[in-house]
């Protein structure tokens, strides 16, 4: 009985060893085991969010820095070429020089001061007791000569490229926009002149503009300025400003010698027609680069520029066709250039028909300022800078504020279901057609004001336009002692 009891016992026991030791805690090495493997899960999330940010900022670093080559690809050869051909052939060089000119001269001015003007921050002025805040209006000297403009981003303007990105592709605009205003005096201004002119126009003029629209604290800023203005790739701040500009100069300096008796004529419409082609290529770093980054708002843009540059060279071919019985390749690419100019507002907070429609308006409207308003009043807008940028420009920003969706460019945010807010007239914010047209109206006020003191001022000390015989011979040989076409050889 003893013995049957020991081995009773000892089966009891050994039964029973499985279920103690199901009931231990674990050991400390696993235990260390499982901390080890979470803390490794954890770090590779990290590490794959790390890749991932690095990834997107490197393709949105290299698409700006292609966008900011196309732009600049606009000026030259676009711009140069564009002009050059719709001037007689005596002016082809002085002409193409004026574009040129601007591609070094501003790119000093912009290191120098440009961009702190453009896009730092202003400040407070007490004037006879009076506090005034001028970063509403212009930015201070915090970026003078570039100093603390880093390869790090600038959360206030892009968080995925670096803040030199950001600054060069914005000295493209800065380039362009001076650029386009000598259309409106070309053939009849002194190079040294508009270089000193130019220059001046653009610390006065384009840097206010372009801080009150785009630059932190501006007025006119869609983020927190008190009238804020929707201006995606520059409609204002660079076609307004530009156009309007423009005009203010064809009116104060007078038309060409023999203007509009004499034939003025293009000499080479093969070199506007690739000046022009190079300008609708270009124009979508102008305006899919103005997203900033490589995502499905620089494809909108995209889409809206072609979209709209095909309409409006349509639509400027077919009122050209009807009102003078033939089409013609000059009326093809001004079509498409004043489309370009009218969607650049538009183009990242409009739907693809919207684009259609802006385009088509634009070939429609600008051909008519060209053939009938110009003619009607008589001033001499050499190459109809106004007509197409300034014009553009302006029913670019009004449509802008009736078209834009926000369905494509939520620029007001969210409700607290996830809902764009209103953006244009299309959603039920009437009110943006209102800011849209205040925004026009100060860029107009500030292109004439500031257009017609710069002009006085030069023109008062160093003369504005070349002489009658400097005229009649040539920019090319009396400016620059060169000719573009030598027929002797």
């Amino acid at each position: 009985m003893i013995r049957r009891g020991i081995i009773l016992l000892f089966l009891s026991a050994f039964l029973a060893t499985p279920a103690i030791a199901l009931a231990q805690p674990a050991a400390p090495d696993t235990q260390a085991q499982i901390a080890a493997l979470q803390q490794a899960v954890d770090a590779n999330k990290i590490a794959a969010a790390a890749d991932a940010a690095r990834a997107q900022s490197a393709g949105d670093n290299a698409w700006m820095l292609v966008s900011a080559a196309l732009v600049l690809f606009m000026t030259a050869p676009g711009l140069a070429l564009f002009y050059g051909g719709l001037v007689r052939r005596k002016n082809i060089l002085g002409t193409m020089m004026q574009s040129f000119a601007m591609m070094g001269l501003i790119t000093v001015l912009w290191a120098l001061v440009g961009y702190s003007l453009a896009f730092g921050h202003g400040g407070d002025v007490t004037f006879w007791h009076v506090s005034f805040n001028t970063g509403r209006f212009i930015g201070g000297f915090e970026h003078l000569f570039l100093r603390g403009v880093s390869l790090a981003p600038n959360p206030n303007y892009a968080t995925t490229i670096p803040e030199q990105t950001f600054m060069i592709y914005q000295l493209m605009f800065a380039i362009i926009t001076p650029a386009l205003i000598t259309g409106a005096f070309a053939e009849r201004v002194k190079f040294s002149a508009m270089a000193v002119f130019l220059v001046l126009w653009s610390l006065v003029v384009y840097c206010p503009l372009a801080h009150m629209i785009w630059g932190v604290g501006g007025i006119l800023n869609i983020t927190g300025g008190r009238l804020p203005v929707l201006d995606f790739a520059g409609g204002t701040v660079v076609h307004i400003s530009s156009g309007v500009s423009a005009l203010v100069c064809a009116l104060y300096l007078g038309k060409r010698v023999g203007y509009p008796h004499d034939n003025m004529t293009p000499h080479s419409m093969v070199i506007s027609f690739i000046g022009a082609a190079m300008l609708w290529v270009g124009w979508f770093g102008f305006n899919a680069g103005s997203a900033l980054s490589a995502g499905p708002l620089a494809t909108s843009a995209f889409v809206n520029t072609q979209f709209a540059a095909a309409s409006a060279a349509i639509g400027w071919v077919v009122a050209e066709w009807l009102q003078n019985g033939k089409p013609t390749a000059l009326g093809a690419i001004s079509g498409a250039v004043a489309g370009l100019a009218t969607i650049t507002q538009a183009s990242g907070f409009v739907q693809p028909m919207s684009a259609l429609l802006i385009g088509l308006i634009a070939g429609v409207v600008c051909s008519f300022m060209v053939f009938n308003v110009k003619k009607f009043f008589g001033y001499d807008d050499s190459l109809d800078a106004f007509g197409v940028h300034g014009v553009g420009g302006t029913m670019g920003a009004l449509l802008t504020g009736l078209l834009a969706s926000g369905a494509i460019n939520a620029a007001f945010g969210k409700n607290a279901a996830g809902i764009p807010l209103a953006t244009g007239a299309i959603d039920g914010n009437w009110h943006q057609f209102l800011n849209q047209s205040v925004g026009a109206a100060i860029g107009w006020a500030f292109a004439i004001a500031g257009t017609l003191l710069l002009l006085f001022l030069v023109d008062k000390t160093m003369g504005m336009r070349v002489s009658a015989a400097d005229e009649a011979q040539g920019l090319d040989l009396s400016q620059h002692n060169e000719e573009g076409y030598d027929l002797n050889t």
